[in-house]
């Protein structure tokens, strides 16, 4: 019997054996076609991570082959020089330049506040029954186009501050020395202080939508711990809402400041595109955006059409510079925070 038991364990462990090897050659199959799958992955990511530094590097370089003729021209009083007169070709940024900065920082001067208003009522203050439809309402203004913006602020706003706000602010600061230099000169309607409110409104809803998430991402037991200390609505949001949340807060900023820096058409329509550096915010003014939109159509000539190039460098420059800045001081907040 003792053979016949040895037999039988033998053919057992041979049959197991037999069974094992279409296994592990299955396994080993799927393991590689894993791996295979895997490398695929990484490789398609890598090179679309590659290509948009490719397609960032390409428009860097064709701006600045596009802008070389005007900038080897002008040089450096292109960014100083106030003139822009295709006639004589004799171009400079200092206008579009100011127009672009003035109007986007009132923009964010106007925006950012109100913004942030909303969102804490939204957050802290609101019924749940009312949150929706002013969320919904908010997400509606960032999804209309800019060039109805900027027929409304033409046909209505426009008129509307020529014939009630500007005469107002005219002879509210007539006296007040500075003020009466930055709101001085007849009501015209269109100007500086116009596009400025109409970037206003257009970057609100970005303001207020990145807002209202970080402030709704503020874990619920830290607002609860500072009510239960006996902390007010208002002390709360200061020393609980806004320290968690003021790195998104600020990253919520700059994504409208860099909005604001870029629009073309809504601008175009109420600034009154002159190319002239003025102390008042009610005289007309441009931007860079504004200039190019106006004038790439009608360039003649190497050196009209590089400036205006040269003029879409500078505004890539600006908002480039911007971002960055905003980029390494969200880096320093969130190194404090973490030192912290």
């Amino acid at each position: 019997m003792e053979p016949m038991e040895k037999r039988s364990v033998s053919d057992f462990a041979i049959s197991n054996a037999s069974v094992a090897q279409p296994v592990s050659a299955s396994l080993a199959k799927a393991l590689r076609r894993l791996r295979i799958n895997d490398k695929v992955f990484h490789s398609i990511t890598r090179a679309a991570a590659f290509f948009v530094l490719f397609l960032l590097s390409a428009i860097v370089v064709s701006l600045i082959i596009g802008a070389a003729p005007a900038l080897q021209k002008f040089g450096f009083g292109f960014l100083t020089s106030e003139r822009w007169n295709p006639v004589t070709e004799n171009f400079g940024a200092f206008a579009p330049i100011y127009g672009t900065i003035i109007t986007s920082l009132i923009a964010m001067v106007i925006a950012v506040p109100i913004g942030l208003l909303i969102t804490l009522f939204l957050t802290e203050l609101c019924p749940m029954w009312l949150r929706r439809p002013i969320g919904i309402a908010i997400e509606l203004l960032a999804g209309i186009p800019s060039i109805i913006y900027g027929i409304w602020g033409l046909f209505v706003l426009a008129p509307f501050l020529q014939a009630h706000v500007q005469p107002f602010l005219i002879d509210l600061f007539g006296n007040v020395p500075v003020l009466s230099t930055l709101f001085a000169g007849p009501p015209y309607g269109i100007g500086i202080l116009t596009s400025s409110l109409i970037l206003a409104i257009m970057v609100l809803p970005f303001i207020t939508s990145i807002s209202r998430d970080v402030f709704e991402a503020v874990p619920p037991m830290l607002k609860e711990a500072a009510y239960g200390l006996g902390f007010t609505t208002w002390e709360v949001v200061r020393y609980v809402v806004l320290p968690y949340a003021r790195v998104g807060v600020i990253g919520g900023v700059m994504l409208g400041l860099g909005r604001a820096l870029g629009e073309t058409m809504a601008v175009t329509f109420v600034i009154g595109n002159a190319h002239k550096v003025s102390s008042s915010l009610l005289a007309p003014g441009t931007t860079i955006a504004s200039t190019i939109a106006n004038e790439f159509t009608e360039a003649v000539g190497d050196i009209y059409t590089s400036s205006l190039i040269a003029l879409g460098l500078l505004l890539f420059v600006i908002t480039f510079t911007v971002l960055a800045a905003a980029r390494f001081m969200l880096m320093k907040i969130e190194r404090r925070q973490g030192c912290a």
